[in-house]
């Protein structure tokens, strides 16, 4: 089976800023919002936001709404498999 470089490489460009992999890193660990995710990075919501359109829209993560929030989750196996090669899992 031929590998699918293309997709590969919209991963990995998804993936190439310190704040994404920390936010896909989370969400390896657990599924959360926003909110969440703004307290554990220190990031200012707009910034988290614009990131998270970034990996939503690489197919990396999906977001579920619950009532008034929306909490996203990593959907996709291979960003995961990235993150787990990168904390040495």
């Amino acid at each position: 089976m031929a590998a699918d470089y293309e997709s590969f490489c919209e991963i990995l460009k998804a993936l190439a800023h310190p704040a994404r992999l920390r936010i896909v890193s989370g969400l390896v660990e657990d599924e959360c919002n926003v909110g969440q995710i703004q307290k554990r990075l220190g990031l200012p919501q707009s910034t988290i936001s614009q990131h998270l359109r970034i990996l939503k829209s690489a197919g990396i993560i999906k977001g579920r709404r619950e009532l008034t929030r929306t909490c996203y989750q990593v959907i996709d196996a291979r960003a995961r498999a990235i993150i787990e090669l990168l904390e040495g899992r």
